[in-house]
């Protein structure tokens, strides 16, 4: 071993960002240590060191006149991270000392399983390096295999954003490629020679994991791991020549459950191709036809090792230009002491199509980078009705059927351009908050100036929900700020999170609430006119009713979902943390009280505008005023708020841009119509400031003034008709 190809281990000091009790911050200096690392390598901190964008500080070992030399690192300050990051570079730490690694990895899956939905990238990162230390140190144990396909799995559920992010880390491929090796080492364990005729229980497997069910066949040469997200079945041909797998969404006489998740059957070298893909369910299916076993056979070959990952999630491209993407289930194809290459002989395997029924594409492979078709034939023999495609291939890795060139691709994958729509609703929706508390302002400066138009019962209630929205545009305005971001990233003021959150929902109800309480009145005035005798004090009333309901469903998530509320780890370390009902506490907290009160409120708008129409002459100049009226209630009783609902309901990218332009523009909307469009109230602020020229124009409003009282009269004798 040449030592000049290393760079020797090196302490090095840096700071961490800490937070003081009393919220100030303050850098603290700390002693890190980096191991000694060979040429052409980055090195990690033995203690968890993040930067802002929640990556661990890397260090590269570069090559100085045939010198290894640590490339300079200045002014390093970084983060601690999350108790689960640091809990996993513990175990990383474990792992290169004495420590037992069926324990290490036992410890893994329980932090996994305890952050679910919490990961960061940095943590898929570091539990790639603890396989990747694993397969390095040749623990080639099978009683370990469960715990592995379990981490796996549990990643496999990871948010794609994160699995994007520590792809830049090459934490994915890392993962992928190390488990694929550690579990091809196994057939000798699982399915020896000895054990065919016979049944053999390996107790370390059957009991090492419960989220991993341990199928047994050993007898017939077959033995696998069933998780939720991923398979591995181990095959021995010489038992009862068996040479592959079929996968199926629903059960049948001849099928064995996998616990719910997916049916299966195994395949025997003579099996009939075409009968394989006329069976019904049928998800995918690959053996080895007899001609060919019998060619590998002669060439070393004794197992084959078929492994089933439900979803593409780890399969994450590093080319910019993502044309074709997985539309269903990855097929891995192994087959251990057959030397790499090209098969003597075609290898079959069938896929199933993409439900969509415009998904166009055909099959194609991993090669680690990203997902290519050259080298695979798609048999183009089937009708467009057919379910699933026969493909051959002459190598061994990855398969599955790539979708490209739909709009169904574009819009749930492309996440460049997704990111690109993320920054365009950010800028859309600060412009409109913006313009609506501009408007909400006017609002209010109107109501002090004017005296007339504040005494009025509608400008009363018209007040209360502008107060109702100011509160919430402000919490919104205050919650979104960096410095906001970064103390909740530290993690010391749960019970800070928890109020903010709280009262952002809290905000956001009683804005419905009182938009309910106008559309009520709305309803009595245009529709029930006769017979309407609104209680005394009803102003005080509804405020009361309108300013605590909405506390109930606020408090039920608080008490019974508080832990909705926290932010997740990508949130976090992408600094777009905000404290708000997430899961059930954001379905049934705040998306189900928004949508009846949308849905009633979208019907009495329905009868008003209708009894409108029905009490007004089709004139030309009647039409206009039914239109504003028309847009006004749209605003005023909130049912902009559709469009949220429907992206929520992710019905399309175009239903946020619809909720964006309007639902922030509310404020901005009620002030043009409540004070532009008011002619005394705009004739109070022309007067205000230009009082000159409105002594100039006192006939003229005087003429104009009679003609709308004529017609508001008219109007009036029409609705009580």
């Amino acid at each position: 071993m040449n030592p000049n190809a290393y760079c020797e281990a090196e302490d090095f000091q840096h700071g961490y960002e800490m937070e003081a009790a009393n919220g100030s911050r303050f850098i603290k200096l700390h002693v890190n240590h980096f191991r000694r690392t060979k040429i052409g390598e980055l090195a990690t901190m033995r203690d968890m060191c993040l930067d802002n964008n929640g990556m661990p500080v890397r260090r590269l070992c570069e090559a100085n006149n045939a010198t290894a030399t640590w490339r300079q690192l200045v002014n390093v300050t970084c983060r601690a991270g999350s108790k689960l990051s640091r809990g996993l570079n513990q175990l990383r730490e474990e792992m290169l000392g004495e420590v037992h690694k069926p324990v290490i990895l036992t410890k893994v899956t329980d932090l996994l399983s305890q952050a679910l939905g919490q990961l960061a990238p940095v943590d898929v990162y570091t539990t790639a390096q603890i396989i990747v230390l694993l397969v390095d140190q040749r623990v080639n144990d099978a009683a370990l295999s469960a715990d592995l396909v379990n981490i796996c799995s549990q990643l496999m559920s990871s948010d794609k954003h994160v699995l994007l992010l520590s792809a830049e880390l090459n934490a994915t491929n890392t993962l992928l490629n190390k488990f694929e090796d550690y579990m091809d080492a196994l057939p000798q364990q699982f399915v020896p020679r000895e054990s065919c005729g016979k049944t053999i229980l390996h107790e370390g497997i059957e009991s090492a994991n419960v989220a991993v069910q341990i199928v047994n066949y050993a007898n017939i040469g077959v033995q696998a791991l069933i998780s939720s997200n991923l398979s591995v079945f181990y095959v021995n041909p010489t038992c009862d020549n068996i040479t592959g797998m079929a996968i199926y969404s629903a059960t049948s006489k001849d099928r064995r459950s996998a616990g719910g998740d997916f049916w299966y059957r195994f395949l025997y070298a003579n099996e009939s191709v075409h009968r394989l893909r006329s069976e019904s369910d049928l998800e995918t299916a690959t053996y080895l036809p007899e001609q060919l076993w019998r060619q590998l056979r002669n060439r070393g070959a004794s197992y084959l090792v078929f492994k089933i990952y439900a979803h593409d999630a780890l399969f994450v491209e590093t080319s910019e230009q993502r044309i074709r993407r997985p539309g269903g289930k990855v097929l891995s194809i192994t087959i251990p002491g057959f030397e790499a290459g090209e098969l003597p002989g075609a290898l079959p395997f069938v896929l199933r199509k993409p439900e969509q029924l415009d998904a166009v594409g055909g099959c194609g492979y991993w090669n680690y980078e990203t997902w290519l078709d050259n080298g695979i034939t798609t048999c183009n023999d089937s009708n467009e009705w057919d379910t699933t495609v026969l493909c051959q291939a002459q190598h061994l890795t990855q398969f599955s059927f790539l979708i490209g060139g739909s709009y169904w691709q574009q819009e749930q994958q492309d996440d460049v351009q997704l990111q690109s729509h993320e920054q365009l609703l950010d800028m859309l929706t600060l412009v409109g908050c913006g313009l609506s508390l501009f408007g909400l302002l006017g609002i209010f400066l109107t109501a002090a100036l004017v005296k007339k138009w504040r005494d009025q019962a509608s400008t009363k209630v018209l007040l209360h929900l502008c107060l109702a929205l100011s509160l919430q545009l402000s919490l919104f305005g205050v919650l979104s700020v960096d410095d906001w971001t970064a103390q909740i990233s530290l993690e010391q003021d749960w019970n800070r999170c928890l109020i903010s959150g709280a009262a952002l929902q809290y905000s956001v109800l009683v804005i419905f609430s009182w938009m309910l309480i106008i559309a009520f009145l709305q309803f009595q005035r245009y529709v029930t006119v006769i017979g309407v005798a609104r209680p005394q004090h009803y102003i005080l009333i509804s405020a009361i009713v309108a300013w605590t309901l909405p506390l109930l469903p606020t408090l039920l998530v608080v008490l019974l979902d508080d832990k909705s509320y926290k932010p997740t780890e990508y949130q976090l370390n992408s600094h777009t943390a905000m404290c708000y009902p997430s899961g059930y506490g954001l379905a049934f907290g705040v998306v189900l009280p928004i949508a009846l009160i949308t849905i009633v409120n979208c019907f009495m708008m329905i009868c008003i505008v209708y009894s409108i129409y029905q009490a007004l002459n089709p004139r030309r100049q009647l039409i206009v005023q039914q239109l504003r009226l028309s847009v006004l209630l749209f605003f005023l009783l909130g049912l902009s708020w559709i469009f949220g609902l429907c992206s929520y309901l992710h019905l399309g990218i175009i239903f946020s841009y619809l909720f964006c332009l309007t639902a922030t523009l509310q404020g901005f909307v009620l002030f043009v119509y409540f004070v532009l469009l008011n002619t005394a109230n705009r004739h109070a602020w022309l007067k205000l400031f230009c009082p000159n020229q409105m002594r100039m124009d006192v006939p003229r409003r005087s003429t104009e003034l009679k003609s709308m009282t004529t017609s508001s009269t008219n109007f009036s004798r029409r609705t009580q008709s």
